[in-house]
């Protein structure tokens, strides 16, 4: 255990969206999105829990009410230690489903999220995301809190893209179904921004996140998992007795044949179906061991999605092509508690463990297998390299060359004395650099610099007054949203002024606050209670027109406008607008797109030079750069937690890009008709996103009535 009593215990929040996340008999392999990411965490809460210098450690996931999912997933707390919990939040449907369907609704997770955080007695010391749909999460949190982000990746979508088009998937298939330009873009926004990364392995490191626009190897951290010696461990005994023998035993002629296992999720990157190849194609493997393979649990193929069915057919076609039944066994069922025993099986037939997978990020079945006393017979791509390096208990295989692959199934089988050599190496080495209690520590070490300056947002600006209004706000933007219909805007200011006592008026402008007064002045728009300037790095409040200090130094958090200017202001197509337009923490240009490079190309610059920024890209001819931490969306939800008003009831309008994070999310978003709404055609299919058919200010008044705003 960490010892070090200067530092006060940590409480440590934990997220990771997709998949089922459950204390007890994790279903793991059950499909694509619940595997070894889904083990990993859960144990990471419990070895942390275990730790000293930890107060507290929260899993958060999301909330499943579906009953073919099970009751296990709907409840919002769960216990996992006496300070370790599975926290569950509400976002989208409420039934499960797929990782690739949850982009709409992580910004309403993240708003869930933050509002459960702030009803517990302090907020975290560090928040740590988990695959990309938890980084967009997490990115958020970090940027309205201050909170350090630590991010694990587990898997790449620059990875997943190079691979599947490897495989002859057209680009248009593989964004269908895999959204894999969000995803990847939301990684490398976590990336640039995370303070620091966990992997795996070095292989990580150079192999796959050198792949994206900001690789940073400095701050990232090599922390390997562990894995549980107490479930973990050879067989006790020659005749202990173990259940999933019988099992097998319907499958094989001759059960006490040495085993060659693999167990995995039934997906075609585990290369299952290239491993029954080899051994089919082996004759001296067949007559020395028997094949068992562990893919997940099924009741019918016919039922399961695309992915494993046709791999499991894939599995049935080659044994029957190879004629190999009573030499290989394919259970259709087991449960996480068997596995344990499973592993055990197949150490006490002086069997072998093999992880055929085209690539493996990291390979917790490896250390299962070898905390087992089973040699290991893995993937030269990724994370077994460093396993079986520090280990030194098996042989690292081209996972194309069926050839290989059986020669060194057939090297450990064929000698005794090397079975024996890995054996005790894998014992030994596994307990020495994988136990989960050393991870735990090591993990508090990397951590512990993130702690050392930690600011947070006050919980209350002095200028608030409790009880002034009703818990109800609309915030609005002004060009292209409040003006353009002067019938319209008439409509609107008197609706303002008639219906004033029952909420708060907000403006969120990419204006200036001298601009935006000229304007309110000029059309005798009443003024707001809340003034959101320069496209969310000032806020006001009305009627001294007080800055807000507070946040003014909250999005000063690694600014650099002078680099930014140097980067920017070589690039063809963009000239800095009027100094008028300028502010502190707002760099705006004009956009030329007939001679400036893509925003793609742009921000692939800002990242490469590790840049923490917010580009935003308005009207078709604005480009801004502000703080990280700064946008009309972070300050308008930085205002509902000051004055204490539900996003829910806050009705949002925008017209162009520069308004989609304060549309997204659990606000009441309109889109008022105007030529600029196509740049906020993405939020076409989020949920609580008005498009009004009526133009400007009359949208507003349109969504107004849309969403009964005042009578709920």
């Amino acid at each position: 255990m960490i010892e070090d009593t200067k530092i006060e215990p940590l409480y440590i929040v934990l997220i990771s969206i997709h998949g089922l996340i459950r204390g007890h008999n994790l279903e793991l392999g059950r499909d694509a999105d619940t595997g070894g990411q889904t083990k990993y965490i859960v144990e990471l809460a419990k070895a942390l829990a275990k730790q000293q210098n930890v107060e507290r450690v929260d899993l958060v996931t999301r909330r499943i009410i579906d009953s073919e999912a099970g009751i296990d997933y709907a409840g919002h707390l769960e216990s996992l230690a006496e300070n370790a919990q599975i926290v569950r939040i509400e976002a989208g449907p409420e039934g499960y489903i797929r990782k690739e369907d949850l982009w709409d609704h992580l910004d309403s997770f993240a708003d869930n999220l933050l509002t459960w955080l702030h009803r517990q007695p302090r907020l975290p010391d560090i928040l740590h995301s988990h695959y990309a749909d938890a980084g967009y999460v997490g990115l958020r949190l970090s940027h309205r809190t201050g909170l350090p982000l630590i991010h694990t990746g587990h898997s790449l979508g620059r990875d997943k893209r190079r691979r599947l088009l490897a495989m002859g998937l057209p680009m248009e298939d593989i964004e269908q179904r895999y959204h894999i330009s969000r995803r990847i873009d939301a990684e490398e926004d976590t990336l640039t921004n995370a303070d620091l990364v966990i992997t795996s392995t070095r292989n990580e490191i150079v192999e796959q996140y050198e792949m994206y626009d900001c690789y940073t190897p400095e701050k990232m951290a090599i922390v390997p998992p562990g894995t549980d010696l107490e479930m973990f461990h050879p067989p006790v005994s020659e005749g202990e007795t173990i259940p999933f023998a019988k099992i097998l035993e319907k499958f094989l002629h001759e059960p006490d044949k040495p085993m060659i296992l693999a167990l995995s999720r039934a997906d075609e990157r585990k290369n299952i179906v290239g491993l029954l190849e080899a051994y089919g194609e082996s004759p001296r493997l067949q007559a020395l061991a028997n094949l068992v393979i562990i893919a997940g649990n099924r009741e019918d193929i016919r039922e399961l999605s695309d992915g494993p069915q046709g791999v499991l057919t894939e599995l049935l076609l080659v044994t029957d092509y190879y004629d190999l039944y009573g030499r290989v066994a394919l259970p259709k069922h087991h449960t996480s508690e068997e596995v344990a025993g499973i592993y055990r099986l197949a150490a006490a037939s002086r069997g072998i463990f093999i992880n055929p997978a085209l690539t493996e990020p990291f390979g917790l079945t490896l250390l299962e297998a070898a905390a087992s006393g089973l040699p290991l017979v893995a993937t030269e791509n990724g994370g077994p390299v460093d396993i079986i390096g520090n280990c030194h208990n098996g042989l690292l295989v081209d996972p194309l060359d069926k050839i290989a692959i059986a020669e060194a199934l057939l090297t450990i089988l064929e000698n005794p004395k090397l079975w024996q050599e890995y054996s005790t190496n894998g014992l030994q080495n596994v307990a020495c650099y994988y136990s989960w209690d050393a991870h735990a520590q090591a993990y508090l070490r990397e951590i512990r610099p993130l702690l050392q300056h930690r600011e947070q947002l006050p919980k209350t600006p002095p200028v608030a007054k409790p009880g002034r209004y009703r818990n109800h706000a609309i915030f609005t933007s002004i060009d292209h949203t409040l003006l353009g219909d002067a019938e319209g805007l008439e409509q609107f200011v008197q609706f303002i002024r008639e219906k004033r006592k029952k909420f708060l008026f907000g403006i969120a402008t990419g204006r200036r606050l001298d601009s935006a007064l000229a304007v309110l002045k000029k059309y005798r728009i009443p003024m707001p209670d809340i003034l959101i300037t320069s496209l969310g790095t000032e806020i006001y409040y009305a009627p001294q027109l007080i800055a807000d200090i507070a946040w003014t130094y909250h999005i000063d958090h690694l600014w650099t406008p002078q680099v930014l200017r140097r980067i920017i202001g070589g690039l063809p197509g963009l000239t800095p607008q009027a100094k008028s337009e300028q502010s502190r923490f707002k760099l705006s240009y004009h956009y030329d797109s007939n001679i400036a490079p893509p925003m793609e190309e742009i921000l692939t610059l800002l990242r490469q030079q590790e840049l923490s920024a917010n580009p935003i890209f308005s009207f078709g001819q604005f480009f801004d750069i502000t703080p990280a931490r700064a946008s009309k969306g972070h300050a308008l939800r930085y205002i509902a937690r000051q004055w204490n008003i539900p996003l829910e009831r806050i009705l949002v309008t925008g017209g162009s890009g520069a308004d989609e994070d304060m549309l997204r999310g659990n606000t009441l978003g309109v889109v008022v008709a105007n030529r600029h709404r196509e740049e906020l055609s993405i939020l076409g299919d989020t949920e609580h996103v008005y498009f009004a058919e009526r133009p400007y200010a009359c949208g507003i008044l349109e969504a107004v009535e849309h969403y009964d705003f005042l009578n709920f």
